[in-house]
């Protein structure tokens, strides 16, 4: 008897798990691979408590928390995700805010308050893929790096016979990849928002000091063209209100030109690790049929 197919997502908080592999979780949520349906679940560290409130009419900062969480959902539905679960902990804001002091804030949580609790959800859900954030999370939050450790040790620890045995059997998922946004994406944004007359100093501004962090395109794994679920991408985009407002630089552009920018996502593998870069079809390419045991 051969095991589903599963994809297990990592992340930080409600809307990281659109901009970058979205269109690919619900390309296989949806499609499957090679004749084989595809479960995707989706881990949240918190649930977003310091993110932005685009309109006050649609929550205040002791609502935030429960509005975010019906976000994610909402976007989960449209993906297609089959589970969310949380963690509990705290947004910790961007870097150098009061919110990174908070008790709970996640970029404060020891290693051994989320290292446990995501190496259960390994050895239970068993994925053949798990996605999670790159080394400078994107944009340098201190989350997104935060959880980006804590998956790599809790993938190396979820295939450890002798780390925590009552948390379920070892299980070593056969590759971990990193969906990135490549640097050529964000020019072609800034360039079509400047051929508008849109303001984007603050966002070029960000992009240069994080230039020696983009990510080359020389070092993608694989590039999955997700046009056949691009819509469900930005149906699932717009179900975070409270993040994306009327003044989103992505909601600037006619939704024919979001679905060009959106309608390609990239991805490297980073586990298990090579000194080459690997070119694959697919997230699966060249996977084995994989049993229960």
């Amino acid at each position: 008897m051969t095991q589903q197919r599963t994809i297990l997502a990592v992340y930080a908080h409600p809307d990281d798990e659109i901009l970058g592999a979205g269109g690919t979780m619900a390309l296989y949520a949806n499609q499957g691979v090679a004749n084989q349906a595809v479960r995707v679940e989706l881990v949240c560290a918190t649930r977003g408590e310091a993110g932005e409130i685009s309109d006050p009419a649609l929550a205040t900062r002791e609502t935030l928390a429960q509005v975010r969480e019906e976000e994610l959902r909402c976007s989960a539905d449209t993906l297609g995700i089959s589970k969310v679960t949380f963690l509990g902990f705290r947004d910790s804001g961007m870097a150098d805010t009061e919110d990174n002091n908070h008790a709970e804030a996640l970029a404060r949580a020891p290693a051994e308050a989320v290292v446990p609790q995501l190496v259960e959800m390994i050895r239970r859900v068993r994925p053949d893929i798990i996605l999670t954030f790159e080394p400078y999370g994107g944009y340098g939050h201190p989350d997104h790096v935060a959880i980006h450790h804590h998956t790599l040790a809790a993938y190396g620890a979820a295939a450890d016979t002798d780390y925590r045995p009552e948390l379920g059997q070892a299980w070593q998922t056969p590759r971990l990849f990193y969906p990135v946004v490549v640097s050529a994406m964000f020019e072609e944004l800034i360039a079509r928002l400047e051929a508008r007359g849109a303001d984007v100093s603050e966002f070029k501004q960000r992009m240069e000091e994080g230039r020696d962090q983009r990510w080359p395109t020389e070092k993608v794994t694989v590039t999955m063209d997700v046009a056949a679920t691009v819509d469900r991408k930005i149906a699932a985009f717009h179900c975070h209100r409270t993040q994306f407002g009327a003044d989103n630089l992505f909601l600037k552009l006619p939704e024919d030109e979001m679905k060009t920018l959106l309608r390609t996502e990239y991805f490297y593998l980073a586990r298990p690790e090579s000194t080459s870069i690997l070119l694959l079809d697919d997230l699966f390419a060249g996977l084995g049929t994989i049993s229960n045991p």
